[in-house]
């Protein structure tokens, strides 16, 4: 039978040569699940030996790339991009140079903005107006985002409306979206059946569409047979290109090559405390601060767990039996199971359920989130933390700014000081052999990244879990809570930070945090 899909399929460097000057390029995708990395891959190479498409803006809402080659990377280039809107940076760290030397255009707006902005701009709307980022980096009465002086104002403002001050983060029309998808059925519609996340591939693909754009979509297979309704993600009256991508650019993330089973399919509390315990988080201030960040999840909580330091915190739930009583999600869709950790962050083990992510961030924003753990870079005299920016290196924020202005509770875990800090544990006390040389507590930080302004106003309680202190938001200081068995307050805590925290009643740190784990 003749098929809609055949008309459209075509080859990536055919697909990427409709991309004409000037125009806006939205990519779908997290880390590395979701990403079209053929198709970013083609892009690059006609720019290279072509010298166009030219001038190019680009958005992206998650961190697309690996930290060094793949993603977002692929488009960095002078020349090649003028903006970048993007809501994670760090793992496209040569697009992020681009930025920081002020070769390009950058803003940096949180990852939930950015994939509900593609929905709003889908709809018509003028953008997205919403409460998060007030009082960051990205309200217009700091940076609005940018991130340098190259970089023009305006495309956030603050509003007010029914007496309350929101942020207007403008419509950024779309046109040409870059999606990727397991298989394109006859009629051209896209399937994600062995995606562990859905992302903002169906709002890019209407805001492309919409605007009279052009829809690329990267598959890994033509099924012969009609999709059944209810598995269609994307339909076909929305796709014009089809590209099936190379096994090698189209890996289930970026730290998955083969196709694995357990990122799209449900499993008990037995099997995701067996998968902990086969490898469990080896002492250190990594486990440390696991173990004690987990000490504060509330029964029945749904919660939310950082990249980075907090990812632990699911091994720590899942030794201790705790995952049938509380429910871990990633703000990329994933709900239930145990999130994946380095570059397949984004996908979860066995989950209960994978929504798309505009609707995972939705739910975040409303503050349906208990708990949520987040890493922190830099912690400041006002307890304000910075995880986006520090010196020449620029990370970004992605969900941060979503997840940690709208949990009930928020937990920040970092070690007290970095680069180089290595610590013992004997007999159940806490060794510091090599102090590490930047120290993260630091009078003022670089970003606000997150507001303990804001927090104090919606009431959000809040602690700074270090692998020696525990910290809590006090009124518009920092108080000391606890200490780890075998450091000196003053020496090794109060004599390495350049402000003084509130100290009343000190209490050790709780016993099995430092104990090893089993087996």
């Amino acid at each position: 039978m003749t098929t809609t899909s055949g008309a459209k399929l075509c080859s990536a460097e055919e697909a990427v040569g409709l991309i004409r000057d000037g125009q806006t390029v939205a990519s779908g995708g997290f880390v590395g699940a979701g990403v079209p990395e053929g198709l970013l891959r083609a892009l690059e190479q006609r720019f290279l030996a072509a010298g166009s498409p030219r001038e190019l803006t680009v958005v992206y809402a998650a961190g697309q790339g690996d930290g060094r080659d793949r993603g977002i990377n692929h488009l960095a280039h002078e020349g090649l991009v003028k903006r970048v809107i993007g809501g994670h940076w760090g793992l496209a760290p040569r697009m992020g140079r681009l930025a920081i030397e002020g070769k390009i255009e950058a803003y940096n707006f949180p990852q939930g903005v950015i994939c509900q902005l593609f929905r709003d701009t889908a709809a018509g709307r003028p953008g997205c107006i919403t409460h998060i980022g007030l009082d960051t980096f990205i309200d217009p009465i700091q940076a609005g985002g940018r991130l340098n002086e190259r970089t023009p104002p305006g495309l956030v403002q603050r509003v007010d409306l029914g007496g309350r001050t929101w942020l207007w983060y403008k419509a950024v029309p779309i046109d040409v979206a870059l999606l990727r998808a397991t298989s394109a059925d006859p009629y051209g519609n896209l399937v994600m059946d062995e995606e562990g996340l859905f992302g903002e591939m169906l709002p890019i693909a209407q805001a492309a569409h919409n605007n009279g754009g052009l829809v690329i979509a990267q598959v890994r297979r033509l099924a012969a047979e009609p999709a059944p309704p209810q598995l269609v993600r994307v339909p076909g009256i929305l796709v014009d290109r089809i590209v099936v991508s190379d096994l090698q650019d189209h890996p289930q993330t970026f730290d998955q090559s083969e196709f694995n089973a357990a990122f799209v399919t449900a499993g008990s509390a037995a099997q995701l405390r067996e998968i902990a315990v086969r490898e469990p988080l080896p002492m250190g201030p990594r486990r440390i601060i696991a173990a004690r960040a987990c000490d504060e999840l509330p029964e029945g909580a749904i919660a939310n767990l950082g990249i980075g330091m907090p990812e632990g915190i699911a091994r720590i739930a899942a030794e201790r039996g705790l995952l049938d009583r509380l429910t871990l999600t990633v703000e990329s869709g994933p709900i239930g199971g145990i999130p994946a950790g380095g570059l397949s962050f984004g996908v979860s083990l066995h989950p209960q359920a994978i929504v798309d992510q505009p609707a995972q961030f939705d739910f975040y924003d409303g503050r349906g989130l208990d708990f949520a753990a987040l890493g922190a870079a830099q912690v400041d005299a006002q307890c304000n933390v910075n995880v986006s920016k520090f010196s020449a290196r620029l990370a970004g924020v992605g969900g941060f700014v979503n997840i940690t202005q709208t949990a009930k509770k928020v937990v920040f875990c970092g070690t007290f000081t970095t680069d180089g800090l290595t610590v013992a544990v004997e007999n159940g006390q806490l060794k510091i052999v090599t102090e590490g040389r930047i120290p993260k507590f630091v009078e003022q930080v670089e970003q606000v990244s997150f507001s303990a302004r804001r927090a104090r106003q919606i009431g959000q309680e809040v602690l700074y879990v270090t692998e020696r202190a525990v910290f809590r938001l006090l009124d518009d200081r920092l108080e000391l809570v606890e200490i780890a068995p075998g450091i000196d307050l003053q020496q090794q805590i109060l004599n390495r930070m350049p402000f003084a925290p509130v100290v009343r009643l000190v209490r050790l740190m709780p016993a099995h945090v430092f104990a090893a784990p089993e087996g």
